[in-house]
Formats: C-alpha cells, structure tokens, sequence
C-alpha cells in the first residue's frame, strides 16, 4: 500500500474509481491511497460537494475492503467495538483522538477559498465538531469502511484494531 494524499488521479486511475463506485465521482481531490498495483483503495473528498457539507474527508473505494468491513458491520462487530470503548477508557481517549486527527486532517488539506467557502455557509462549526465519517457522538463507532478509510490515511484506533483482530490489511492487494 502506498500512501499519498494529494496525488491527483490519473486518467486510468479516474476510470477504475468510476468503477468502484458505479458513477463518476464527484469531489474528488486526490487519490490519498493505492494499493501495490496503483489501484485506488482511498479518495480525499472536498468538503463542500455540491453545495453541501460532505461527511467524509475519506471514502474507501477498495471493493475488495468494502465487502470484508461489510461482512465485519452485518456480524456485530460495530456494538461488540461501542462495548468495548465504554470499557476502556484509555481506548476510547485513544478512539477519541482518532476524530481529532480527522478534523485537523480535513481543516489541514483545505485550500484558503475552501476554508472561505466553509465559513461563508456557516459550516465551521459542523466541520470542526464532526470526526470520522461525519459522526457526531465521538463514543459510537457508525461505519466501518470510513475508520479503516482514515487508518490507511491517518491515525485511527478503529482501524488499528481491525487489522489486529481480523486482519483486514491482508484483503489489501
């Protein structure tokens, strides 16, 4: 796996993305990680898409790593993950800090006009209190495909232990 945040996609890159989500993306900013082949695993999203606030800074494309988070979300492994953060307090500090990498990560990587266009629609505050995926209880864990998106990216602790306990990294091409 290769990491590279603001690498721009290449034509070829564009077309298998187009494939990996079924349209052309949209917002796109850059190809953040790739696996052994050059094959897209993560997208960096802009963080105004169509007006909108998007939820994501990353979003996993792999459909190799799709289909094992999906399998790992339908088995529990979501509540069995919640159980345990309210267990241990040093995890959940550390799962907390993970949201926090996340924020200053998608603050970090907009341009000037970016971080304008976010204010002027009245969206700092949304962007600086959303972590992974957009969530806004940092307690609960929502999605699977956007922690393990951020831990190929980033630091995060939901990541970590997905590759410790069920060894997703090995789905990686």
């Amino acid at each position: 796996m290769v990491i590279h945040p603001n690498q721009a996609p290449t034509d070829e890159q564009l077309s298998i993305i187009a494939e990996q989500l079924g349209r052309p993306p949209r917002g796109l900013e850059a190809v953040a990680a790739t696996d052994s082949h050059g094959r897209p695993l993560v997208l960096r999203m802009a963080p105004i898409i169509d007006e909108a606030p998007f939820p994501t800074l990353y979003w996993l494309s792999c459909e190799r790593l799709k289909v094992v988070l999906s399998r790992l979300e339908a088995s529990g492994v979501i509540k069995e993950l919640e159980a345990r953060l309210q267990q241990d307090s040093e995890w959940l500090a550390s799962y907390h800090q993970s949201h926090a990498d996340y924020v200053r990560q998608r603050w970090d990587f907009m341009s000037d006009e970016q971080r304008q266009a976010v204010e002027q629609r009245g969206y700092s505050q949304l962007m600086r209190e959303r972590g992974v995926g957009g969530i806004t209880n940092w307690d609960q864990v929502r999605c699977l495909h956007t922690q393990y998106a951020h831990h190929l990216c980033g630091d995060n602790a939901i990541g970590r232990w997905l590759d410790a306990e069920h060894d997703v990294a090995a789905s990686i091409p």
